[in-house]
């Protein structure tokens, strides 16, 4: 079975591969403009060595004594004339192929027709089949001085190693950067799957420790029942208090539990087409009771008439809207409360504002992240776990709806979901 891990794997080499197949193309590419301006830059040097071997100067002298083994007019051996007619024949062409933008290393021949050799560099010249070779058909002063066809050929050998060399500020920066890239992403992907492990652990642990949990907050609120039958008066109170903390504290272990369920990927939404209209009317109703009760709330409910046809789950939804409702009360001091349902192109769009105390901007994008919390000063003024937004936002991911809130310090907040409608209605 393919992995998400392996999958990660098998791209990441694919694109390794990918870009040494282009890096290879791009040096073939690269190796095909070097050969074709080293062509251009050779027939300007053979043009030039023609030209100046075509007239009488003191090269062409030079050479046409050495090749006669006439040494009447200079006053040295003939081994030192063809010495020295060897090495300044060989300076001459390493002047014209420098002049052209050539530094390879080169050997050369002068010979005739008829196969007789006359001079040779001091690098052993290879024939043709073993090195690239150039001809240059020597006219003027020369041919017509041995009454023969005189060919000067220049070879150069290894000339791929000489091309490599004029393309190393492009293979090697290449390299240096694919080499890092390699480096940087296995690092992320272990860094990923080192912070996976942990992330894993640390889940499991909490599960662990909130099942836990659960037995002996079950056996607290059982006490409790029992204890508020023979209670007095004076002390149901102090039970009733344990009570509430303890129903608290149920809470807050289950929406744990049911965060890792979802997070690990074990207990996905089965989403159902639901009319979402009387569900809205009946939290709308229970909140307005809770809001007689707490006191100093002021909430209205406006929606829009017709039905909410949207895919859902109905549980999940309704902790959505009354953890936002909550929040929207807890975080005022006066509170005064809007819930607002509305079609348009084919969403259904709910907001829920308050009068409250507004978050920064600084928090706003970090609001929904787990565990985080918005700080007043050194302290939090209402207790939790950073954990109801978190949910929030998730939940209506998973409905494949969005969120977003609106928000300004000492005026409020507004936060508004949209869900798809299955029919426009």
């Amino acid at each position: 079975m393919l992995t998400k891990r392996n999958l990660y794997l098998l791209i990441f080499i694919v694109a390794v591969i990918g870009l040494l197949v282009v890096q290879y193309q791009y040096l073939r590419v690269g190796l095909g403009l070097a050969r074709a301006q080293f062509s251009d830059k050779i027939d300007r040097a053979r043009e030039n060595i023609n030209s100046e071997l075509f007239e009488v100067n003191s090269l062409t002298y030079t050479l046409g004594n050495a090749i006669q083994k006439d040494t009447s007019e200079v006053n040295i051996g003939l081994d030192s004339l063809e010495k020295a007619s060897r090495y300044y024949l060989n300076d001459y062409i390493s002047y014209q192929l420098n002049v052209s933008g050539i530094d390879a290393p080169f050997s050369y021949t002068l010979y005739s027709r008829d196969s007789i050799t006359y001079l040779s560099s001091e690098r052993p010249h290879l024939n043709a089949k073993e090195n690239l070779t150039y001809p240059i058909r020597v006219k003027g002063y020369l041919p017509d001085l041995l009454q023969k066809e005189v060919i000067l050929e220049i070879g150069f050998e290894d000339l791929n190693n000489y091309f490599l060399r004029q393309l190393r500020g492009l293979i090697i920066p290449g390299l240096l950067f694919l080499l890092m890239i390699i480096f940087v992403v296995i690092w992320v992907l272990r860094s990923f799957y080192s912070q996976r492990s942990i992330i894993t652990t640390t889940n499991d642990f909490i599960n662990n420790l909130t099942h836990e949990l659960k037995t002996p907050v079950f056996s607290i609120g059982l006490a409790t029942k029992i204890l508020s039958e023979d209670l007095p008066e004076n002390k149901k109170a102090v039970v009733e208090l344990i009570r509430t903390e303890s129903d608290r504290l149920k809470t807050h272990i289950d929406k744990v539990l049911e965060l890792a369920s979802m997070e690990s990927g074990k207990n996905l939404l089965q989403l159902k087409e639901i009319d979402f209209k009387p569900e809205l009317e009946s939290m709308c109703n229970d909140f307005s009771l809770l809001s007689e009760h707490y006191g100093q709330v002021d909430f209205s409910c406006e929606l829009e008439d017709g039905p909410y046809p949207i895919k859902a789950e109905k549980f999940h939804l309704q902790n959505v809207i009354g953890n936002l409702l909550e929040n929207a009360r807890k975080y005022s001091d006066r509170p005064i409360i809007k819930l607002k349902a509305i079609k348009n192109k084919g969403w259904l769009v709910i907001t829920i504002s308050d009068n409250g105390q507004g978050i920064a901007a600084d928090d706003l994008n970090k609001i929904f992240r787990k565990y985080y919390r918005v700080k007043n000063g050194d302290i939090h003024k209402v207790k939790g776990y950073g954990l109801g937004l978190y949910y929030v936002q998730k939940i209506i991911k998973m409905h494949r709806g969005k969120i977003t809130v609106e928000s300004e310090l000492g005026k409020g907040t507004t936060f508004t979901l949209s869900l798809k409608l299955t029919k426009n209605g």
